[in-house]
């Protein structure tokens, strides 16, 4: 009977549930992918004059934002608009938004010398249009899980959003969107997809594209206007013709897809020095434009070596080690309490926490 007893003990007790475990992969990702937004941001003033920082700029443009709305999607796939999820999605990017959103306005009422810009929640300064989009596409996931071709159908939303330009600024819906299609095609992605994009020949082969890619871009710099890889602007308002909205759309949409899939063929799948650092992205996203912003009041672009070959890649450097910094977890600790504070006071005691998604 006590050798029973002994034998039976381990089947009775109950199952720990291990935290599940965050993939190197994701979060290595996320990390370069911040650092190609603020390493771009960072050379906007650089390109008066320069075809090839134009060139560069394009490229990165072309990719950087779809690679990390992808992922974005990617984990969003498990939103159900449950009450817990509902106050994720409240703490994780309302709150962050109404901080960061008054923060810019006062911040650049100083550096453009503007001290009667109105604090405006309908129209998002700067860099905070995305936690209104990313917002409203997760609230929108429920639908969009359900579709049968979800992708398609992102995709004519984001070709007539192109033929509208009445959409205004108000929540910067033309980006919303243009950018819905990257988002939907994350929602609908499976790991398999990525295990295709991580093989060796796909990182043999995402070298040579890239470099075809720029010298396209430095062709196409005195030829189109890169604004349609921004996203924020319908076809009329760009001086085109009503139908270039559509086909750019598509056509941005192909070159986009393509260097995001080499992108992530590059990425390393093992841990790295850098991949805790994936899990702090948006405080990167969010804080490192302050130091944009700043850089051209105090006239750092000022000296004129900064807008040679030396400078351009100094500002490169800088810009990626100030965003790595500002990922770094003490960063994290220090301002959870408005990127993603608890707020367990505001919510009724049923809606059950949630793991924290990536951003």
């Amino acid at each position: 009977m006590h050798e029973r007893l002994l034998t039976a003990e381990p089947q009775e007790r109950p199952a720990v549930e291990r935290p599940k475990e965050r993939d190197a992969f994701f979060d290595n990702a996320k990390y370069l992918a911040i650092v190609l937004v603020a390493v771009g941001h960072a050379w906007e003033p650089l390109r008066d004059g320069s075809r090839t920082v134009s060139a560069l700029y394009l490229l990165v443009y072309a990719f950087h934002m779809p690679a990390f709305i992808v992922v974005s999607g990617y984990f969003s796939r498990n939103f159900d608009a449950s009450p817990a999820r509902l106050r994720r999605l409240v703490t994780g990017l309302v709150v962050p938004y109404v901080v960061f959103e008054t923060a810019y306005t006062f911040f650049t009422r100083w550096t453009d010398q503007v001290p009667d810009r109105p604090v405006s929640l309908l129209d998002p300064l700067y860099l905070t249009w995305f936690l209104v989009a990313l917002f409203v596409w997760r609230l929108t996931t429920p639908l969009w899980r359900r579709m049968r071709h979800p992708v398609p159908i992102a995709l004519a939303v984001a070709m007539l959003a192109t033929l509208t330009p009445s959409i205004g600024d108000d929540l910067d819906l033309q980006r919303v969107l243009q950018f819905l299609p990257y988002f939907v095609l994350g929602l609908s992605l499976r790991p398999e997809h990525f295990r295709l994009v991580r093989r060796r020949a796909a990182r043999v082969v995402a070298v040579p594209v890239f470099a075809a890619a720029l010298v396209a871009a430095y062709w196409a710099v005195p030829r189109m206007s890169g604004a349609w890889f921004y996203h924020r602007d319908s076809a009329r308002e760009l001086g085109g013709p009503a139908w270039s909205g559509p086909v750019m759309t598509l056509v941005a949409f192909g070159c986009s897809l393509v260097l995001v899939g080499c992108f992530f063929a590059l990425v390393p799948g093992r841990r790295t020095w850098f991949t805790v650092l994936g899990a702090g992205t948006l405080y990167g996203y969010l804080l490192h434009g302050f130091l944009v912003q700043g850089a051209r009041f105090w006239s750092w672009y000022g000296p004129a070596w900064v807008h040679g070959p030396a400078g351009v890649g100094v500002v490169a450097l800088v810009a990626g080690a100030v965003v790595t910094v500002l990922c770094t977890p003490p960063v994290r600790r220090a301002l959870r309490c408005v990127v993603e504070p608890d707020m367990r006071w505001a919510f009724r005691k049923d809606a059950v926490p949630v793991t924290r998604t990536a951003v």
